[in-house]
């Protein structure tokens, strides 16, 4: 994958196919010897900004919104995966990449052709014009983002002459080279031996060793940051280092302004370029590490060694139970660098992880990016479906074809079982639940379960021409699982209950990402699961009933309690406060609150006062990204379609 220079821009996009087995989404390249293979379907086209005209039939131009509505819906039918599900492009990270690239090269896994020519394209489309790259495509150049992907780059056979690297190259230098980068980038640069591990605070293995009733334990943390600095740790438990060759020499030599062997390592711990430092180091986590960074110099032989074990068997038991796929591309990664260095390149589990690095890769029309998880299968074909039966219950039969579908996709999806040894190893118990991606990741999520378990209710109401339906018992397992995560303040967390506070924030390592170490409740979690309760009990109102009540009153206390001086809600999983709002009106219009009864209560018009405050001058709702990084309300330039109609459905909801 290295010595190569690059000069194919681009691969024949229409030789790209898409297949999908139980939301296994899988691209591959055709070779010009697969003659037979069948013609491009609308799917693929869309997905790859290619032409489909010649896949679509002209529609009547709309005159009303139900027929803007209905032409959408015949639209995406055709956008359907033969598995039922809606597959969508779910990326925007770039620190993803690059771990995807080093521990391909570390390992001398070979990379097909076709996908290292567009995750070439994929890089230089979101390069910055100043010329580095950013945390990700909406932002600006970052020390973090730029050494990372300008290491993806030569890795992949870029040469240093190349005119985008050597732009990226004056950016970093500029703002005090790789020695500046972030921990997680450090972290990636020691692993590959272009950086030293003495120039990192220490990722203390032993916390693994702990009782799990300490405040600090890796059972508290957020499961996404759990699963991350496990495999971190271990790694510099070992202090591992690929070995050098002559590409990490060079890399060596360009990615600092001064000479790498005279680098003073241990002063690099807090050297965080200003350009990247999102999150500052907490007097308690800079106290801390003080005393811990000493323990490293000396640590005792025998406690690391357990250590490293107690790492390794959740990292073992990680992969068992979700499938090689890990709960996101990071710790999937650096899971199968793992499994390869204590298990070899022959050995079942890192053939298995091979396989499914495909699950995270995505081709779109920028090129071969790295999914933020294996998909949001679920999640997306949960609203598809809901869509769909606002229109009422569909006659054509082509439409009732694709709601048989998703039916079918989303009865495959459930968990039937609890994985085994869940509590064991810190997980939430999910049996009942809907995983926000595949069955085999089985990582089930409060809020995807609930817009899961909405959508077959409502499909259940609406859909008499499906046949094979699901049990009354696995829906009323869904609403177990759902109740089993509540949480003290009436809200809900996403993959598991509260564990932590906000002492665990305080020692947040990463520098450029905040409020990561926590599953903290949301407003759009505890709407969902709102909804979803709601709709149960109107469907089986002999189960739980009280219970859930008391749920659904707390759960609105919990919402009322977020909401802002202003009237808005803040989101947390889309941008940014019409998100927020458009979840919380939801919940309150699920317990019968709207204008129509005069049941409207304060909160509700104050937060609807609020948005049509927002509302531009053209009709229309435009929120930017930047509202999530600044926690205020940032207007757009123009309107924007996606903020219109979460707006318009807040305020629908509570008509």
């Amino acid at each position: 994958m290295s010595g190569k220079d690059v000069h194919a821009s681009v691969t024949d996009l229409t030789r790209w196919r898409l297949t999908s087995v139980n939301g296994r989404r899988r691209w591959r390249y055709v070779t010009m010897d697969e003659s037979n293979e069948r013609p491009q379907n609308m799917l693929e086209k869309y997905s790859l900004g290619l032409d489909y005209s010649e896949s679509v039939k002209v529609l009547p131009r709309a005159l009303t919104a139900e027929e803007s509505a209905v032409n959408g819906m015949n639209f995406f039918s055709l956008l359907q995966c033969e598995d039922g599900h809606w597959p969508n492009d779910y990326s925007g990270p770039l620190f993803l990449v690059p771990g995807f690239v080093i521990v391909h090269y570390i390992t001398k896994t070979e990379l097909p052709e076709a996908f290292r020519v567009e995750l070439i394209r994929y890089l230089r489309t979101v390069q910055r014009k100043e010329g580095g790259w950013g945390l990700h495509i909406e932002d600006g150049a970052t020390v973090f983002g730029t050494a990372l992907n300008y290491v993806s780059m030569r890795l992949l056979g870029v040469s240093a002459d190349d005119g985008d690297l050597k732009k990226a190259l004056k950016f970093l230098h500029s703002h005090g080279g790789a020695a500046a980068i972030p921990q997680w980038g450090k972290f990636w640069l020691c692993v590959l031996n272009c950086y030293r591990w003495e120039g990192m605070h220490t990722l203390f293995p032993e916390l693994w060793l702990l009782p799990s009733w300490i405040p600090a334990h890796p059972s508290t943390l957020w499961i996404h940051c759990r699963y991350v600095y496990l495999g971190m740790s271990y790694l510099y438990g070992l202090k591992y280092c690929a070995p050098e060759d002559d590409l990490i020499r060079d890399l060596r030599k360009e990615l600092f302004v001064e000479d790498f062997d005279d680098i003073k390592w241990p002063h690099q711990k807090d050297n965080i370029a200003k350009v990247d430092l999102y999150t500052p180091h907490s007097p308690l986590y800079t106290s801390l590490f003080k005393f811990l960074d000493i323990y490293e110099l000396s640590h005792m032989g025998g406690l690391r060694e357990r250590a490293l074990e107690a790492c390794y068997d959740h990292i073992r038991q990680d992969d068992i139970m979700t499938n090689y796929i890990s709960v996101g591309p990071i710790s999937k990664m650096i899971n199968m660098l793992i499994r390869w260095l204590k298990e070899g390149p022959e050995s079942e589990a890192f053939k298995l992880h091979r396989e499914r690095v495909y699950d995270y890769l995505w081709i779109g029309k920028d090129g071969v990016n790295l999914q933020g998880t294996n998909g949001t299968q679920v999640w997306d074909t949960s609203f598809y479906v809901m869509a769909m039966l606002e229109l009422g219950n569909p006659d054509d039969p082509t439409l009732q074809k694709v709601l048989e579908r998703a039916y079918s996709y989303l009865d495959s999806s459930q968990m039937v079982e609890s994985s085994p040894k869940c509590v064991q190893y810190y997980r939430q118990e999910n049996k009942g639940g809907w995983p926000l991606t595949t069955r085999d990741q089985g990582l089930v999520v409060s809020d995807t379960t609930a817009e899961a378990l909405k959508a077959m209710l409502l499909m259940e109401d609406a859909g008499p021409h499906i046949e094979a339906r699901i049990s009354r018992e696995r829906y009323r397992d869904a609403v177990d699982m759902l109740l089993s995560m509540v949480n003290p303040n009436g809200g809900f967390s996403s993959y598991e209950t509260l564990r932590g506070g906000k002492l665990l924030e305080m020692l947040n390592p990463s520098e450029v990402f905040g409020d990561i170490m926590v599953d903290y409740t949301y407003t759009e979690c505890t709407s969902s699961v709102m909804q979803a309760l709601k709709h149960f009990v109107d469907f089986d109102a002999g189960y739980r009933t009280e219970e859930i009540w008391r749920v659904l009153g707390k759960g609105l206390s919990y919402i009322k309690g977020r909401q802002l001086p202003d009237g808005s809600f803040e989101g947390s999983w889309g941008v940014c406060f019409t998100y927020g709002t458009w979840f919380a009106l939801e919940a309150f219009a699920c317990l019968g609150q709207n204008f129509e009864e005069n049941t409207a209560s304060s909160e509700v018009k104050k937060a609807c006062s609020y948005l049509v405050s927002k509302q531009k001058e053209d009709g229309g709702w435009g929120e930017k990204f930047a509202s999530c990084r600044e926690r205020k309300y940032i207007e757009s330039e123009k309107s924007l379609v996606v903020n219109t109609s979460w707006v318009l459905l807040g305020l629908m909801a509570v008509r």
